[in-house]
This record gives structure tokens, C-alpha cells and sequence, in this order.
């Protein structure tokens, strides 16, 4: 009889830690599902220069992401090119806004398989508890901190190369040869959803780091309980 009971306590308890874990697991994949369509959409910023010469007036609005981006001429007079689709990279020269906006795509990556590595440890922990290894909670505060950290500098310097680096004017001197920078009479950014999909990728990374701390807590007073009876209990109990 103790024996069945020893045996369905040791099994409840494990139920009772995959249970915890589990909400990890759906924000630490849920993470790197959002990092994908961050990489993976065109809708970071649409910025809309302002243009005029003698010839022609209006704007040119570039839409844009990491890798891709579209962009269209809305003039008022004069005659406007057909929509253009092109790639950030290959569009833009050996320039600063160039290096910074490769070093931006590095970052993310970097986060994508931070992100990735942070939902692998969460499922091991899930399944086999491997508590006192890295791949524990140590390995989950390690690549969930690092997930977060990569996509948050990753947002700062996607800002920076746009309105310091001029990277919306740059990318338009390239697909407009036409209307060099003298004809550009102002810019205005708006950054869309892509973007803004990168503090859920932040958030939810936080939500996994604080379900694994809760994990940690109720381990640790679960583990307190199970001892009292234990101490409480006659020595000759303990003996036979």
C-alpha cells in the first residue's frame, strides 16, 4: 500500500510539472512562429518622400521589410513610373545604410534561433524534466533572455538606419535615378505591423522566463511539503 502510494505520488507530481510547463512551451514557440512572419512579411515601414522638380510633383511611398519592399510614385503632375518590387539588399549600394540594415537581418536571426533553441529547451522540459541541467531552467532563462535581447536591438537598429542613416531616401535614389536627393523635399515614416510584431516576440519571451520562475517556486515548496511528513514521522516508522 505505501509502495502505490509512493508510486502515484511520484506520478501525479510529474503531471503536475508538465502541466506547468506546458504555457511555456506555447509562448516560447509562439515566439518563434511571430519571429518567422517578422522575417518573412514586407510590412515593416512605409515611408512617404515628398518630390519635386520642374517636370513633376507629388510623393514616392516605399513599403518595405528586412528583404523585400514595393514601392509606387503618387504624383499630381507628370508622369509616374509603374509600382516597383525589389530587394532591400540588392537595390541599396556599399553604403552605411547598407551595413547597418545587413547587421539588422543578422540580429533577428540571431533571435530566431535563440527563439527556436528557447521553445526546444521548454518542450525537453516539458517532457523529462531535466531540472538540474543546463537544458533546465538555466538553458530556458538563457536563450529566452537572449530571443528578447536580439529582437529588441534589432527593432532599435532597424529605427536608427531610417531616420539617422536615411535609408527610405537611399532605397528611392536607387529605384528613381530620376529624382536625386535635391528633389526630395521631406520624409514621413510609419512603421507597420512587422515591426510592431517584434515587442510580442519581446513579451512573450518575458511570459516564458515568468512561467518558468512560477515553475521554480512551486517546485521548491512542493518539494518543502513532501519532506514534512517525512520529518514529522516516528523514527520507528522511518525504520520499518
Amino acid at each position: 500500500g505505501e509502495l502505490r502510494l509512493c508510486v502515484s505520488h511520484f506520478t501525479g507530481g510529474r503531471g503536475f510539472w508538465i502541466s506547468l510547463q506546458q504555457p511555456s512551451c506555447v509562448t516560447s514557440l509562439g515566439a518563434f512562429i511571430v519571429l518567422c512572419c517578422v522575417l518573412a512579411t514586407q510590412q515593416w515601414i512605409r515611408s512617404t518622400i515628398a518630390i519635386s522638380d520642374s517636370s513633376s510633383n507629388g510623393s514616392v511611398i516605399i513599403t518595405y521589410g528586412l528583404l523585400r519592399g514595393k514601392s509606387i510614385q503618387e504624383l499630381n503632375h507628370g508622369l509616374a513610373e509603374s509600382d516597383k518590387h525589389f530587394e532591400v539588399l540588392g537595390t541599396l549600394t556599399n553604403s552605411s545604410p547598407k551595413t547597418l540594415h545587413s547587421v539588422v537581418i543578422v540580429f533577428l536571426a540571431l533571435g530566431l534561433f535563440s527563439s527556436l533553441l528557447s521553445a526546444g529547451f521548454t518542450f525537453c522540459n516539458s517532457v523529462s524534466n531535466p531540472y538540474q541541467t543546463f537544458l533546465g531552467p538555466t538553458g530556458v532563462y538563457t536563450w529566452s533572455g537572449l530571443s528578447a535581447s536580439f529582437t529588441f536591438i534589432t527593432m532599435v537598429l532597424f529605427v536608427g538606419n531610417t531616420q539617422s542613416n536615411r535609408l527610405s531616401e537611399e532605397l528611392a535614389q536607387r529605384l528613381y535615378p530620376l529624382y536625386p536627393a535635391a528633389t526630395q523635399q521631406g520624409t514621413a515614416h510609419a512603421y507597420r505591423y512587422s515591426f510592431w510584431l517584434t515587442l510580442l516576440v519581446i513579451l512573450l519571451n518575458v511570459v516564458t522566463t515568468v512561467i518558468i520562475i512560477f515553475y521554480q517556486k512551486a517546485r521548491y515548496q512542493r518539494k518543502q511539503e513532501q519532506r514534512k511528513p517525512m520529518e514529522s514521522a516516528p523514527r520507528d516508522g522511518i525504520l520499518f
